[in-house]
Formats: C-alpha cells, sequence, structure tokens
C-alpha cells in the first residue's frame, strides 16, 4: 500500500494524478505492477494506493550477498525489465527513476523469477514538451543528459538507470555511487572516459547553468575491468546501455534482439509455439478413445448399438427411437412444471406465515439483526470508520475514455 503524502481535494485531483494515468494506460502487462484499488478520504484529502503484493525488490535481493547470483537468473530479470521498458516506451511513457528498489520481484531467492518495474510517480509522456524537471531520478542512476542539461532528457535515461541495475546485479555493488552531482559526473567519467568534443557540445548547447563543462580528459577504466567475470555478450549489453551519448543509447526493443538473450528468444519462440499447438489441438477436437473406437466402428459398417449410441441399421428402428426420446422429453417437462408450482406454492404459504396481523392490515416482520452483507466493505473504511470514496482502477475523469490520456499528462515538471 503506498500512502500519499500530500492531500488531495477532489476525486477529479486524484483521477489526474500522473501515477494512476500512467498505470491505466500500461495495465495489464506481465511486467508492470497491477494497481488494484484507489482509496480516497474526502473528508481529510488522503489517498492510498493498493497494489499487488510482491516479495522483494532488487535492492533487497543482492542486499549484505558475498556470492554472485546464478548468471541465467540475472539473464531472466533483466529479460523481463527489458519487456517492462519497451511496453512502457512503446506507450508513450517513461519512468524517470529506474533503480534495484523499484524493481520489485515474486521471491527474494535464487529461483525467484517473477519481476515487475513499480513506482510510476515521476513517470512523464514521451511526447510532452521539454525541458523537464532537472532534479529527477535518484542520483547514482541518474544519466549524463539528467545531469548535464536543463532538462533536456527523454526515455533514454530509463536504458541509462537498466545498465545500471544490470551492472549492480552482475558485481553486487552500484556503479555510480556519487555524493553530489559534481562527484557524480567525475564518477562516470571514470569509468567512461570523458565524452569527444561533438558530445559536449550537444550539452553546452543546454546545458546546466550550474555546471562547468572543463572536465579533465580521462580515458576511463572501462566496465569490463570491473566484472571480469561476466560473460562478453553481458559486458557488451551493458557498455550499449551505458553509452555517454543518449543518441547512441540502444533502445529496450534492440536490447531485446541483443545475442545476450538469445537462449531466452528461442525459449520463449518454444513456449510459444507449444501454446499454439495445444490450442490447435483443443480447437479442432481430435477423435479419441470410445469416440475414436465409434468411428472406426461406423466406417466398418459394424453396429452402434452396443455402444449405448442410437442404431442406423433400419429406418423403422430409427423412428421408434426418435418417438420414445420424444415422450420421456415430454415426461420429464410435465415433472419439472409440477415441481415448480409446489415449490411456489409453498413459499406463498411460508410468506403469509411470517405476517403479523396489525389492525385491519398486514405488515411482514422485520428482523432486528443487521446482516453483514448491508455494511460497507472493510477496504473502503478508514480508521475510526472514515469513510473513503472507492472507485476503479480503470474509472475515467468525466468527458474522457479509458486510456485516452494525453501524452503530456501532468503539469510541465
Amino acid at each position: 500500500i503506498k500512502c500519499m503524502k500530500n492531500r488531495f481535494e477532489s476525486i477529479d485531483q486524484v483521477n489526474n494524478l500522473r501515477e494512476i494515468q500512467a498505470l491505466r494506460r500500461l495495465s495489464p502487462h506481465e511486467h508492470i505492477i497491477s494497481l488494484e484499488e484507489v482509496l480516497y478520504d474526502q473528508p481529510t484529502g488522503r489517498l492510498a494506493l493498493v497494489f499487488e503484493l510482491m516479495d522483494a525488490n532488487l535492492y533487497e535481493l543482492i542486499r549484505g550477498r558475498k556470492h554472485y547470483l546464478n548468471t541465467n537468473l540475472i539473464k531472466s530479470y533483466i529479460w523481463q525489465l527489458m519487456k517492462s521498458l519497451d511496453h512502457m516506451h512503446k506507450k508513450g511513457i517513461f519512468h524517470r527513476d529506474i533503480k534495484p528498489e523499484n524493481i520489485l520481484i515474486e521471491s527474494s531467492t535464487d529461483q525467484g523469477r517473477g519481476l515487475k518495474l513499480a513506482d510510476f510517480g515521476s513517470c512523464r509522456g514521451i511526447y510532452s514538451k521539454q525541458p523537464y524537471t532537472e532534479y529527477i531520478s535518484t542520483r547514482w542512476y541518474r544519466a549524463p543528459e539528467c545531469l548535464l542539461t536543463d532538462g533536456y532528457y527523454g526515455p533514454e535515461m530509463d536504458l541509462w538507470g537498466a545498465g545500471c541495475v544490470m551492472f549492480e546485479i552482475t558485481s553486487l555493488y552500484p556503479l555510480f555511487p556519487g555524493s553530489n552531482e559534481v562527484d557524480q559526473i567525475n564518477r562516470i567519467h571514470k569509468v567512461l572516459g570523458t565524452p569527444n568534443a561533438e558530445s559536449l557540445a550537444k550539452f553546452k548547447s543546454k546545458g546546466a547553468s550550474h555546471i562547468s563543462f572543463d572536465f579533465p580528459p580521462q580515458k576511463g577504466v572501462g566496465i569490463p575491468q570491473l566484472v571480469p567475470h561476466a560473460s562478453a555478450d553481458s559486458i557488451d549489453l551493458m557498455v550499449k546501455l551505458l553509452k555517454y551519448d543518449a543518441s547512441e543509447r540502444i533502445t529496450a526493443r534492440e536490447a531485446m534482439r541483443h545475442p545476450y538473450f538469445k537462449d531466452v528468444r528461442e525459449a520463449e519462440a518454444k513456449l510459444a509455439a507449444e501454446a499454439k499447438t495445444t490450442s490447435s489441438s483443443t480447437i479442432t477436437g481430435a477423435p479419441s478413445g470410445e469416440a475414436k473406437g465409434a468411428s472406426n466402428a461406423a466406417s466398418d459398417g459394424s453396429s452402434l448399438v452396443g455402444k449405448n449410441l442410437p442404431s442406423i441399421t433400419g429406418t423403422g428402428a430409427h423412428q421408434n427411437q426418435q418417438a420414445d426420446a420424444q415422450q420421456k422429453t415430454k415426461q420429464l417437462l410435465q415433472q419439472q412444471a409440477q415441481q415448480q408450482a409446489a415449490y411456489q406454492q409453498q413459499q406463498q404459504q411460508q410468506n403469509y406465515a411470517s405476517m403479523k396481523p396489525s389492525g385491519n392490515t398486514y405488515s411482514a416482520s422485520i428482523p432486528t439483526t443487521t446482516t453483514i452483507s448491508s455494511l460497507p466493505p472493510i477496504s473502503s473504511m478508514g480508521a475510526g470508520g472514515t469513510q473513503f470514496s472507492k472507485f476503479a482502477v480503470n474509472s475515467g475523469t468525466s468527458g474522457q475514455k479509458q486510456g485516452d490520456t494525453p501524452n503530456n499528462m501532468m503539469p510541465n515538471n
């Protein structure tokens, strides 16, 4: 449950909350957290968002760990993260705060597989007007374009964050743990080196006023030196996710086509083919067992009487069987009608018996106890019995269709 710090004056204001709008557009998806309920207490303006329950996040998975994670587990998690980013970017939204704490998993053990992206409180529409908020994203996972410009960045920053996450769950320590913005930039340069003149010129044209671009030249140690135990394909993907220039950074869709995920793609394709084959077999209804035997018997001209099926050896016999069936159906309908009439008569007698005389009229007796079903559900009540306004997640604002959310989803920040 996510309890919002801000107070909201109306349900319309709640409906316009960026996180709710984004989740309406993105759901349902297997790797996006599901918003189950929205609880709003109008007298106090308090708001709570109820999400599906997950077991842990990626930070909790690696915290205090002394041994590297299984390489297949890392690959599975990064694949699922890329699928969530690809879906989100196709829907015109970027997250702006990709970090291990916002990536939830179904199990904190090495056998855990399910992953879902969460916390869309900082997200923005991809096509909304720049500049955006400068101080966005958690510093350690903040892309160079966020650090060096006055809010001129885009969905590429999510891939930078994903690269930092991939490195962290591979190495078990953060890649760029800067203590402030200047230190953050210096740490990036120590690993990747200072950008070339062309890239620096791009940043300077929209540069942040508080940043000096007189960076001392550095070559950078390079990512391969920091994770020598990682596979060549894994390192190559990290390098492409952590390109200094956002225009050179790999997209989520391109990352999913990377050789690093070759076996994952093949496994998913095999599962899809098996599911398609199973579905096709169910639809066509292949004969089996007794039905198959009946089909064979019919083809060789043998009698079907022994199979409890109607005989087709003679026209007269077939007509007699039809007449018997019609007679049995008629009798069954008559029995059902008689039973229904008897039941209705019994109900009328019971209702009459439960009425008490009151003058020249009759009034039905009213039970003095209140049934539980007449009480409001627990989830719609606040502390001390405060009534919450509970509404469906997919309910749009007045005059707005579900999913018809503008790309500039919120005020320009």
